[in-house]
């Protein structure tokens, strides 16, 4: 959003001041509103702390998708697109999306079609909206794909969101263990160190150990602190290579336990994004190119495009995914019937559905057997350092009680 300092007259008197709007044009617009004519505006600069910063995606997906349903209702209603995106710039959350709006709105009152005016901004709209949209454009069912979109980004948002919620449980609990553990090792153990250096006999075993770890950790805590900085890039640096992904994505997938999930997670994706292209009429060849760059797993994305090249050799869609370890059995024999019946996109809208549902299960019974789980494992490792510590000072009492 740009400010600008203006100067204008309404029926009684001068006014001036300064007032935010996404251009020169939007601001004039504004004060005409307001019932000012405005005799002189200017842009004023924008220091760097005036500027919007964000992290990670322009648009929350929640946001997003509100902001579909909305389109959708509006077009039903009777609102004209140009309306619809003029209504709905003044009332999204989103600073990006309200920014990105008046110029779409800016931009549709030149003639351009809606489509292409979201092809303008590929940060905030998917090539699989786009095409979805210009699929609606030629069957002048626009308010059917927005409402198809908003379908489609709210099971992919929720599933993510299932996934998230069960991961993060074992992260945080982790995390908290770590910072535990250091705190200990290096805070705790080493004041009943002296004590224990003057005790004469034997330390045990574990009591050994620990303040061997102990004393790692204080002399050597930039040895600890760059493992896990190094192996934190490391995961960074695999994420931006190809072959990296793949690497990743492929032990992702063979994980124990949580490996099942990421996988059924994967699979409902890639079903419910091919399922709302088919049932938009999208060309197979470019459905199988867009879902393969929003799969999110570069395992299944190498499969989809071995099945897109088989199909342009006159092959069968689903023969790599029969050959393949991270496709079951029930999605090229569901494909194969849908193939047939000519209802490929109803098919995998029932598998999607069904994935969908596997991920709920998977993740409420993960969560039931990780919480005792992690609880159990911090409970080992701090009892563990308690131990070491008390099993001296019990041997010390004992002494002292004989003499």
């Amino acid at each position: 959003m740009a400010r600008f300092k203006y100067e204008g007259r309404d029926k009684k008197k001068i006014r001036s001041g300064i007032i935010t709007a996404e251009n020169r044009k939007a601001a004039v617009q504004k004060l005409r509103d307001d019932g000012v004519r405005v005799i002189d505006i200017r842009e004023m600069p924008t220091t760097a702390l005036q500027k919007d910063i964000s992290f990670g995606a322009p648009v929350k997906k929640d946001q997003f998708i509100m902001f579909l349903r909305q389109f959708s209702t509006l077009m039903r209603s009777g609102v004209t697109i140009v309306d619809s995106v003029k209504i709905l710039s003044q009332q999204v959350e989103s600073k990006a999306l309200q920014k990105t709006l008046g110029e779409i709105d800016e931009d549709l009152r030149k003639g351009n079609s809606l489509s292409n005016s979201f092809a303008k901004f590929p940060k905030i709209f998917e090539p699989l909206t786009v095409n979805l949209i210009r699929a609606g454009e030629l069957s002048g069912n626009i308010d059917e794909s927005l409402d198809r979109l908003a379908t489609h980004y709210d099971k992919a948002y929720q599933t993510k969101q299932k996934v998230k919620s069960a991961m993060s449980y074992p992260v945080v609990v982790g995390v908290i263990a770590m910072g535990v553990v250091i705190f200990l090792l290096s805070s705790i153990v080493p004041m009943f160190a002296e004590m224990f250096a003057g005790f004469g006999g034997e330390l045990p075993i574990v009591t050994q150990f620990v303040l061997g770890a102990s004393e790692f950790v204080k002399v050597y805590w930039y040895i600890v602190l760059g493992a896990i900085l190094l192996f934190v890039a490391t995961i960074w640096g695999m994420k931006r290579t190809e072959k990296g992904k793949l690497m990743l994505d492929t032990f992702l997938l063979r994980m124990p336990i949580f490996g099942n999930i990421f996988k059924k997670s994967a699979l409902a994706r890639l079903t419910r994004t091919l399922s709302s292209l088919f049932s938009s009429s999208v060309p197979i060849l470019q459905a199988m190119t867009m879902t393969e760059k929003v799969v999110g797993n570069a395992v299944m994305s190498k499969v989809i495009i071995a099945s897109r090249d088989s199909l342009e050799r006159g092959g069968s869609l689903t023969e790599p995914m029969r050959n393949h370890w991270a496709f079951p059995p029930l999605i090229p024999h569901m494909i194969s019937i849908g193939e047939q019946t000519g209802s490929l996109d109803h098919m995998l809208a029932k598998v999607a559905e069904f994935y969908e549902q596997e991920v709920d299960a998977e993740t409420d019974k993960l969560k039931a057997l990780i919480e005792p789980l992690m609880i159990v494992v911090l409970a080992t490792i701090v009892g563990t350092i308690i131990l070491a510590i008390m099993m001296p000072m019990f041997e010390m009492f004992q002494n002292v009680d004989k003499l």
